[in-house]
């Protein structure tokens, strides 16, 4: 028999609005007024800040509180530099790839609409072999059409203005989702989804749940810096994506041993603490989700760590999603693991009990145990 499948039509329309807004890091917003629009039906409230970090509420009342968390920004570029024949030269908003930008589209974002532009590059017939040059920050630019720094400055494009790429949301091969800004709106996606499954299942939680899509990650995790000192949680589960390891050039010796299909990956580090994480585990192993592990060194390198840091430290863990081709605009997930990521999540706050410390010095108390679902009585037919 056929598992049911998590994601719906609705859930799948969704994604693709999503994903195919521009969100760059800043300027979130338009994509949060999506995501909270379909969030809505499933919790009692919202919360917002100053720099746009959304959190739908379900229990806003509950004393004990518990984080899932993804974030809603994407890497971009600003202008920084127009010359006098019209080219613009551009610095980093986030980890952007000087090395895939040449010959892509490109839309600049102005107060007067979007202007479309493309990164040129010398023709091959131009370009030496013994003496070719790599793209650079140095010597990427944007072509706007515009012959002079007057033209361009009309089109209302200025120093500061935010660029994005336009390339939106496919399906290769039935199940591999592509995008780009898979990293992080399919973690914005997965916990809106946990929500979603919490209303249609009727469960009822013992603690108060933020579903958290922060702003701001990819310049230092600082919208979850902010949001974490707002809501002061007790629990924090993070989801991100993380590296397929077993594409070419990746040295497995390095970087470990993750790939898309085999699950969510769950992460050893300092910032995860270790009862959380082996809740997390236990959960997989009872559930039968198939999941994959991870070893960090200092940091996570995701909002896990400004979680686990603040309001004296809260018990943080983070659930990856294993990914293809980072930072560029071909970002590829297994759809398997988009589904048995919120099924992970969503089967673990199930097994969290209200006032848990996962303190090591405590005797951990028994995970709560998930009540059997009422069966859904058939409709009478009109």
């Amino acid at each position: 028999m056929a598992k049911k499948s998590i994601l719906n039509k609705k859930s799948l329309t969704f994604l693709e609005k999503y994903l195919n807004n521009a969100a760059p890091t800043g300027y979130e917003w338009e994509g949060q007024k999506i995501w909270m629009d379909y969030l809505k039906p499933y919790v009692d409230e919202f919360i917002t800040d100053t720099y746009g970090t959304a959190v739908g509420v379900i229990n806003p009342k509950a004393t004990y509180k518990v984080v899932i968390e993804g974030h809603a920004d994407e890497i971009s570029w600003y202008v920084n530099y127009i010359t006098d024949n019209g080219l613009i030269y551009v610095i980093r908003n986030g980890g952007s790839d000087h090395q895939i930008a040449t010959s892509k589209r490109v839309n600049i974002h102005t107060k007067k609409g979007i202007v479309q532009g493309v990164f040129g590059w010398p023709a091959i017939h131009t370009r030496k072999g013994s003496k070719e040059q790599a793209p650079t920050l140095e010597n990427i630019c944007i072509d706007v059409g515009c012959n002079t720094k007057e033209e361009v400055l009309k089109l209302g494009v200025h120093v500061g203005c935010v660029i994005t790429y336009p390339d939106e949301f496919f399906i290769l091969n039935k199940d591999k989702f592509v995008c780009r800004a898979l990293d992080n709106r399919m973690g914005g996606f997965m916990i809106a989804e946990v929500a979603r499954l919490l209303k249609e299942n009727k469960d009822k939680l013992d603690f108060g749940l933020y579903i958290t899509n922060s702003v701001q990650e990819e310049i230092g995790l600082r919208g979850a810096e902010m949001i974490t000192h707002t809501i002061k949680p007790d629990v924090a589960i993070v989801t991100d994506v993380c590296h397929d390891t077993t594409t070419p050039m990746i040295e497995k010796k390095t970087q470990g041993e993750t790939k898309i299909g085999d699950g969510p990956v769950i992460s050893y580090a300092p910032a995860v603490q270790n009862r959380l994480r082996e809740l997390l585990i236990d959960t997989a192993e009872k559930k039968k989700i198939p999941f994959q592990r991870m070893a960090s060194s200092r940091m996570t390198g995701t909002d896990t760590d400004a979680f686990a840091y603040s309001n004296g430290g809260v018990a943080s863990a983070l659930i990856s999603l294993p990914l293809r081709y980072m930072h560029t605009t071909v970002e590829m997930v297994h759809r398997d693991d988009v589904e048995n990521v919120i099924n992970l999540i969503y089967e673990s706050l199930l097994a969290i009990k209200s006032g848990e410390t996962f303190s090591y010095f405590e005797k951990p108390k028994p995970t709560t145990k998930a009540k059997p679902r009422p069966k859904s009585k058939p409709k009478a037919k009109k």
